[in-house]
């Protein structure tokens, strides 16, 4: 299942809301997807490297990504090419071009990179720009910041040569039209057309790096910002231990730090598919958790390639590329009632 008809099924409560606007771009399943479709696994490899792992079914993101690998790129230049494949999506609508907008109408991007010696760039209320996750790199690389905001952002990547370009297609701007119609704004993220590409890659040498980018919660409140860009949140990577990067309502991993805790509970020696699940477990179990009405995933992979993925809700998927095999892989979950 796709994450636009995951966002669609996984939701438990306001369904009197108006929900057809925000699911613009549902595309059903075709048979050749279901073939990619793997049954949810315990975590674990015994493949070999290179590896590359994503967040939700992006094939054509991870078949770039390996490509970089096989041809001797390092982790760092894997995720970031392959980050800019869903970027470039315009049918996406929910990573750069083409991306739902905020309640203004504005689109606006997130994004974040961690390389092998734990250096880390980020953006954050990015506009006209659509390689954010390059943006993110050249902070890191040129810069002695982690993180530029804004106009700020902007103005540093058209002075790296980047291009400013509209990023409200018509067919984005026709759906936060019709949202505008009632303007029933309620942040919860099963109702929300939105989502994020994460991605993970160890390359030939055994290293390790991440990135994260976004367009946030559609019709957001303008200035919102979720975990995809906060280092630690919404991505993380300990070069000796492994790496992890999240999805779902930004609010909750932040709330958790969930990407850092995944990698100290490997380091502490859970298996990544266990750490994923004591990462979940955090948030489910807190006083009051509201987790029924949204979703958060995980995935993870730690120093020897195992990997791991998990979710409070269903549907959930990762994309995993290994061995000559790029398929995508339905998550456990905990809300099985």
């Amino acid at each position: 299942m796709k994450r636009r008809n995951f966002i669609k099924n996984a939701s438990l409560t306001g369904v009197g809301l108006a929900v057809g606007n925000t699911l613009i771009g549902c595309v059903e399943k075709t048979s050749e997807d279901k073939k990619t479709v793997a049954p949810a696994t315990t975590d674990g490899s015994n493949g070999s490297l290179p590896l590359v792992i994503a967040t939700w079914h992006v094939i054509d993101a991870t078949a770039k990504a390996m490509e970089v690998l096989e041809a001797g790129g390092t982790a760092l230049d894997a995720v970031e090419q392959g980050c800019r494949v869903e970027e470039a999506n315009e049918k996406g609508q929910s990573v750069g071009k083409g991306g739902l907008p905020d309640r203004d109408g504005n689109v606006t991007l997130d994004a974040c990179i961690m390389d092998k010696h734990g250096n880390c760039g980020s953006v954050v209320y990015l506009k006209d720009i659509t390689h954010a996750v390059s943006v993110a790199r050249k902070v890191m690389e040129d810069t002695p910041h982690v993180m530029l905001a804004g106009e700020g952002a902007k103005q540093f990547a058209l002075s790296k040569g980047f291009e400013a370009e509209d990023l409200l297609t018509d067919a984005s701007k026709k759906a936060w039209e019709e949202w505008k119609v009632k303007s029933e704004y309620k942040p919860i993220i099963n109702i929300e057309n939105h989502d994020t590409i994460g991605m993970l890659a160890i390359d030939k040498n055994g290293d390790i790096s991440g990135a994260c980018t976004t367009s946030g919660l559609a019709y957001k409140l303008g200035g919102r910002v979720g975990d995809s860009p906060i280092i630690g949140s919404g991505l993380f990577v300990d070069n000796e231990i492994g790496a992890c990067v999240a999805t779902g309502l930004g609010e909750e991993v932040v709330k958790t730090v969930g990407s850092f805790l995944v990698v100290e509970l490997m380091r502490q020696g859970k298996s990544p598919q266990e750490a994923c699940e004591e990462a979940i477990s955090r948030i489910v179990n807190k006083p009051n958790s509201n987790y029924k009405n949204f979703q958060v995933g995980y995935i993870a992979v730690n120093k020897k390639g195992e990997t791991g993925s998990y979710s409070i809700h269903q549907w959930f998927s990762m994309t995993k590329f290994q061995d000559g095999v790029n398929e995508q892989i339905q998550s456990d979950y905990f809300n099985k009632a």
